[in-house]
């Protein structure tokens, strides 16, 4: 279902200085990321009016007050677990003035307010902690040396959401394990971005966004470990270690024999311990940092763009800090 945005005042100013500057209508199309019918029929009601403010029409009354819309959102707010039709009940009851279920969606949503669910965290059976404990009493007495060598690797999934699309949401199942790390996600992306990044201790990092599609064995080879894991591996020698976690698609034999091919030592990693992996706490960084710009992402491209060039500007101190 397609949604209208409308451009606020200051971006059709910056619009119509950018084209009485000399530029012409593409270019500023390009620049704005707006499309080119957009900026044209802009230009043109600007010739005409003198104005590049936009005029709003009359439309259908409103059902609600904006006192009533306030009661609305609050009501969800004293339950988070209430459902538009039952906000609408209890307005009704309150109110004696009936409103449907969308019209109550409508207003959370100008509320700040979206439909969510929880995050199902990754349980820890007896054995996955006791695995978790050999491994870090293993890796114990490594020093920093031995960890300049390593590099971590994780695919992390970037989406924006449908009800908002400048919202950005970092997807990534059981990276804590305590309740109150648990986040919540829209439910419905309009777009989702697979990316593989590496990094290490010693300013050396990766970023690529893997093409549509699951990720599978083969695709892990062609895509990860010949074009960019292998190239870590001839810069270091044989100190390199490399390190993914226990998916699928990087247990398989090929993968295996294409390591063992190139002479590349993986680290023994144990089951369902994506928080021992530092590179988690990057993609959360970076996240926050596509965000947070000026013009956050509205669609695959410019979110792809957007994760390249924060990716770039992350400093080397927080990829230290974090390993």
């Amino acid at each position: 279902m397609s949604s209208r945005h409308h451009i606020d005042d200051f971006m059709r100013s910056r619009i119509i200085g950018k084209i009485k500057e000399g530029r012409k209508i593409t270019d500023v199309a390009r620049v704005f990321d707006i499309a080119h019918s957009v900026v044209s029929r802009l230009w043109k009601s600007f010739k005409t009016t003198g104005m590049c403010s936009r005029r709003h029409g009359g439309g259908r009354v409103r059902s609600t007050t904006p006192a009533e819309d306030r009661y609305i959102v609050l009501s969800a707010k004293r339950n988070r677990r209430t459902t538009a039709q039952q906000v609408a009940n209890q307005f009704l009851a309150a109110s004696g003035k009936q409103i449907s279920r969308k019209t109550v969606a409508r207003r959370l949503r100008g509320g700040g307010l979206y439909a969510r669910r929880p995050v199902v965290c990754v349980q820890l059976t007896r054995q996955h902690r006791t695995a978790r404990l050999q491994w870090c009493r293993e890796h114990h007495n490594w020093t920093e040396q031995d960890w300049a060598c390593v590099l971590f690797s994780d695919e992390s999934r970037f989406s924006l959401s449908s009800d908002c699309r400048r919202q950005l949401i970092w997807r990534e199942s059981g990276t804590a394990y305590r309740p109150e790390n648990i986040q919540e996600m829209d439910r419905y992306p309009i777009c989702s971005i697979m990316v593989w990044a590496g990094i290490m201790i010693n300013g050396r990092t990766r970023l690529h966004v893997v093409s549509n599609g699951t990720m599978t064995g083969q695709r892990y080879i062609d895509e990860v470990l010949l074009p960019h894991v292998r190239l870590f591996r001839g810069a270091l020698g044989d100190k390199f270690v490399f390190m993914d976690d226990n998916a699928t698609c990087h247990r398989t034999l090929a993968d295996q024999d294409c390591l063992d091919s190139e002479g590349i030592q993986r680290l023994v990693w144990p089951a369902r311990s994506p928080d021992l992996n530092p590179i988690e706490n990057v993609c959360v960084a970076l996240g926050r940092q596509v965000a947070g710009r000026n013009y956050p992402p509205t669609n695959k491209n410019t979110l792809i763009r957007a994760l390249t060039e924060e990716w770039d500007k992350l400093p080397q101190q927080l990829l230290d800090n974090v390993v």
